[in-house]
């Protein structure tokens, strides 16, 4: 991809991940001229597919799909520019320590927690009701700017108003007991929710696990029950709840993103590192490259983190003193330890032993057989620097994607946690990542015999390579972390939740705006509603999309 030969665009996106294609993609098929600067040699920031070891692909960094709003994938087109997301054939599977199991999904899931507890398969249905209940008011909420809150009662005072006012109208929608649970789901620990609804542990455990997913956090942590909740909100071809594979890996999804942003004329530049945001009379102006060329926008929209934009990017006499001091103490850090492993054979587990391609292995497996397991995990980090006993879930694509690895060979993603950001007494990451990707092979190895004997090739990416490779600052997968002072109207901070950044002319696209992580797309979809309806607010396009 070359650059323009013009540097003067009506938008400049920074960042060419999935939510600054997004937000591309809809600013030029509104008409407006529109360039991508991405820092890598490839486009899709941490949602790309790439070469490991020699003949096995994989998605290197986020490794897969629910979260993906449907309405960005029927309003881009992506399905037509090659996308093609599979259902996993079960949902999850949790060996454990005695060589007992659960596998849910694929209609077996209240049998397979009746071997457990015959009282807990009996409250499974209505406690996923009550679950999706919420889900569904929230998953309104997603592609929606939330309230504002500003001072004064001028135009922009009305406007939130308004918008204060339709959010109540879809609260309204919830009975007493239903807004209850939202409010818990919002401040409890998610042990304590899973507690009044369950007794046996394999089950907590295998619900629990999406409280803590790329978050630095114990499950008996206030507000872990809104991770849980947020990893709630997807679903796959229609299906609620549900996980999948984009087949060619996580790059299929950008891939298909960057030919839709393409085909409406955006001009996408890759190996164009900003230096420097351009601050000329108050006003967001353009970018320096690392290379010195300029590139000027009459806006910006920054898709990188935004503790990186802030503390590192721009003036700090350009911003606002209380602006700049919440981004200095923007809380990033996921506890996140990324693998990627090449293999020679299927790992056959001692609880459902076998190295042939079985259901189970299409699956999430989820290694962390407790809650307490998991509260053990974290303090552990937090004392040592990384779990003596690692929270693991491991996903083998090639079960359902035969193009990522050799004939009879396969691929595995391992998302592990958890690890401390930055380590205690000031060991670097690189001294210690090596060490710490031989305990999580061996982790598995534990559940499966054999497992590390068929390692042939293996990628360990620790959280500071996450940040130095993809931007995640502290490894935070979700560009902040999702506690209740930094969602919704605080995200990223209170007055500035409109996708509007402190100067004219700057806006926020990227995940540290709402609703938060995940590969969605929607805040690359309601920022380019923001960004439109200051530049364009007249124009049919955005008429009708409004």
């Amino acid at each position: 991809m070359s650059a323009s030969p013009t540097n003067e665009y009506d938008v400049v996106v920074l960042g060419g991940g999935h939510n600054g294609l997004v937000c591309a993609a809809y600013l030029a098929r509104a008409g407006l001229k529109v360039k991508v600067l991405e820092r890598r040699p490839i486009v899709g920031g941490a949602a790309v597919t790439q070469e490991f070891h020699l003949g096995f692909r994989n998605s290197i960094a986020s490794y897969t799909v629910s979260l993906l709003n449907p309405k960005v994938i029927a309003d881009l087109e992506l399905h037509r520019h090659g996308l093609k997301i599979l259902e996993r054939p079960m949902m999850n599977f949790l060996p454990l320590p005695d060589g007992g199991y659960l596998l849910t999904g694929n209609g077996r899931t209240k049998s397979e927690i009746a071997k457990f507890s015959k009282r807990d398969a009996d409250r499974y249905d209505a406690y996923g009701a009550k679950l999706e209940d919420v889900a569904d008011i929230l998953r309104n909420l997603v592609l929606r700017a939330p309230p504002n809150v500003v001072e004064g009662f001028g135009l922009r005072g009305l406007r939130e108003l308004g918008r204060a006012a339709a959010l109540g109208n879809d609260l309204r929608h919830l009975d007493l007991e239903q807004q209850r649970l939202l409010l818990d789901l919002f401040t409890k620990p998610a042990a304590d929710v899973l507690d009044e609804w369950f007794e046996s542990a394999p089950l907590k455990a295998l619900l629990g696990f999406d409280s803590i997913v790329g978050n630095y956090a114990s499950p008996y942590d206030p507000g872990t029950a809104y991770v849980l909740l947020h990893h709630a909100f997807g679903e796959v071809n229609g299906k609620k709840g549900a996980w999948g594979h984009a087949v060619g890996g996580m790059g299929a999804i950008t891939q298909a993103m960057s030919k839709a942003a393409a085909e409406h004329g955006v001009d996408i530049q890759t190996n164009a590192e900003v230096a420097e945001v351009l601050v000329e009379k108050g006003r967001a102006a353009g970018v320096v490259l690392t290379d010195g060329s300029v590139v000027k926008g009459r806006a910006l929209a920054a898709n990188v983190n935004l503790k990186l934009l802030y503390t590192r990017l721009m003036p700090e006499d350009a911003l606002p003193p209380d602006f700049l001091t919440r981004m200095r103490n923007f809380k990033c850090g996921s506890g996140t330890f990324r693998m990627n492993v090449a293999l020679s054979e299927l790992p056959s587990f001692t609880a459902l032993p076998g190295k042939e391609a079985s259901a189970h292995h299409g699956a999430g497996v989820i290694i962390a057989p407790s809650l307490a397991y998991m509260d053990k995990a974290y303090r552990d980090a937090r004392q040592h620097g990384w779990s003596r006993e690692p929270i693991i879930e491991m996903l083998i694509p090639s079960t359902l994607d035969d193009s990522l690895a050799p004939p009879g060979a396969h691929v595995a993603s391992l998302f592990c946690q958890h690890v401390a950001p930055e380590l205690p007494d000031g060991r670097s990451w690189d001294e210690a990542r090596e060490e710490v990707a031989d305990l999580m092979i061996a982790t598995v190895d534990a559940y499966a015999p054999g497992f590390a004997n068929s390692v042939v090739g293996r990628q360990a990416l620790s959280p500071l390579d996450l940040e130095r490779e993809f931007g995640l600052v502290g490894g935070d997968i979700f560009h902040g972390a999702l506690t209740l002072n930094q969602l919704f109207s605080a995200r990223p901070m209170l007055g500035y939740a409109d996708y509007r950044g402190p100067l004219p002319g700057l806006y926020h696209c990227g995940s540290g705006a709402h609703p938060g992580g995940g590969v969605t797309g929607a805040p690359g979809h309601n920022a380019a509603r923001a960004i439109l309806s200051d530049l364009k607010p007249f124009s049919s396009a955005f008429s009708a999309w409004r």
